[in-house]
């Protein structure tokens, strides 16, 4: 593992938050960030901060003062992980600032390295910045201490590529999963003003920006805890609603793509957005199961036969919609009719892109006092099942685009392989990838091209620039 090689650009429209000249003794400070897009954000937010205060970033652990470790602490294999990470890192600096959803549980991170300097739990930014400040104290300087600190909804450091970015509309959930921590890492639901939110992507957009990646630990439920409150942007008031703000996003020239929508009902209004072209035809939905009795017994929606209604209704009106979703199989209780059950509805409902984890305990979760845990070897053996029926759905999906002219945008170019794309219907790292693998002189990461589709395989297409 090495550090983040994080993207220390300014963004040229945020003037309160540049990026000033460092300094030769400036304290220079490393990042490790693993786990989701959501956890990604609050680790560029942080690094956003050090740059304001004048820290130097350094890209490895020999060149830093002190290295911050923003973990993972859904699974416990990703505590596994954050714990390896954290390790390393104390091995090749010594000193490290722990933060994150792992951090959530100070005890249990010093019980495994009790020489760590700091432990503060996730998008604790202050928290943070106190414990690098103890680690490295910043420099004096008259210039710098002029520099306003990032304001809310500055987009500041990335650690995407140029052409796109995450941008998160909340933290925290207010669902009750029985497999899930979450709302005891991160909290209830707390979302940003619609303006805020506005005014970060309107700026991202300005710097150079192609795409915008909305998430958030419950995207359908944005705005709720405010009473959907208007707030100001662009001299009129704007709803904090997701329907409301997927709009105002689409007014902004770039894609804009929306992740970890919950099927509620107002979600179907979505769909006629992406039907327009202001939002691209993409909905990330996490059904987590199909059977009755399991999506119960996880404490979830259980109106499977409404949902492949619901979904035949938005291919209706959106017919290049794409549909992704995660499942979790081997849940406790789950029978094998309840994953026949669970077959069956995917082969229904015909999803484009499918995640698929086998169910495991997760210290504090309800699930892991339920009767009836599924043994280890039926859980591999339903997941290749499941990996094997999704990958045939989705390579069928993918065959229907052979013939077709779509859109795609460009994220990498190599200048003997070709181009890296992805179609609309594909986020980055979870998705498949379009390849251009002739006539892709002249692109470059974010060009957004026509390509005629040529060939398909289960996860991926090729095209030719047309």
């Amino acid at each position: 593992m090495s550090l983040n090689p994080p993207d220390l650009r300014p963004d040229r429209a945020t003037a309160q938050s540049p990026a000033p000249a460092e300094a030769a003794e400036a304290p220079r400070i490393g990042m490790v960030s693993l786990g989701c897009p959501k956890a990604l954000v609050d680790s560029e937010r942080i690094l956003t901060r050090l740059r304001a205060e004048g820290y130097a970033i350094s890209p490895d652990y020999a060149g830093a003062d002190a290295v911050i470790v923003n973990t993972c602490g859904f699974l416990d294999s990703a505590k596994a992980e954050s714990l390896e990470a954290i390790g390393e890192a104390l091995a090749e600096n010594g000193r490290v600032i722990v933060t994150g959803c792992l951090g959530a549980d100070a005890a249990y991170v010093r019980g495994a390295h009790p020489s760590v300097l700091a432990v503060t739990g996730p998008h604790q930014y202050e928290a943070v910045m106190e414990a690098v400040h103890d680690a490295a104290p910043p420099r004096r300087d008259p210039k710098l201490d002029l520099v306003p600190a990032p304001r809310e909804g500055d987009a500041g450091v990335r650690l995407t590529p140029r052409h796109y970015a995450y941008v998160k509309i909340s933290e925290g959930c207010n669902h009750a999963c029985r497999f899930c921590i979450i709302p005891s890492m991160r909290g209830k639901l707390a979302s940003r003003p619609a303006g805020a939110v506005l005014r970060e992507a309107e700026r991202l957009v300005e710097a150079g920006v192609r795409e915008l990646l909305v998430i958030s630990q419950d995207t359908s439920a944005y705005g709720l805890d405010l009473g959907h409150a208007a707030s100001p942007w662009r001299g009129a008031e704007r709803r904090a609603h997701i329907t409301d703000l997927a709009r105002d996003l689409g007014s902004l020239g770039a894609w804009v793509r929306l992740h970890y929508v919950y099927p509620y009902p107002h979600v179907d209004a979505l769909v006629p957005l992406m039907a327009e072209g202001l939002v691209l035809p993409y909905l990330d939905i996490p059904f987590q199961h199909a059977s009755p009795s399991v999506l119960r017994a996880m404490r979830r929606p259980a109106n499977e036969a409404k949902v492949l209604e619901r979904i035949a209704r938005w291919r209706d009106i959106c017919p290049e919609i794409t549909l992704r979703s995660t499942f979790i199989v081997g849940f406790p209780g789950e029978t094998e009719e309840d994953f026949a059950y669970l077959l069956q509805w995917l082969e229904e409902a015909r999803l484009d892109q499918v995640g698929c984890f086998k169910y495991e305990d997760v210290a504090g979760a309800a699930a892991n006092d339920l009767p009836g845990h599924v043994p280890e070897a039926v859980k591999e053996e339903r997941w290749h099942r499941f990996m094997e029926t999704a990958a045939r759905i989705s390579a069928g999906r993918l065959a229907e685009k052979v013939g077709r002219r779509i859109d795609v945008i460009v994220d990498a170019v190599d200048p003997e392989e070709g181009a890296v794309c992805r179609t609309k219907g594909d986020a980055p790292e979870i998705d498949g990838q379009l390849f251009i693998e002739t006539g892709f002189e002249g692109l470059a990461p974010g060009d957004i091209v026509e390509v005629a589709v040529e060939e398909a395989s289960d996860f991926d297409l090729w095209g030719r620039r047309v």
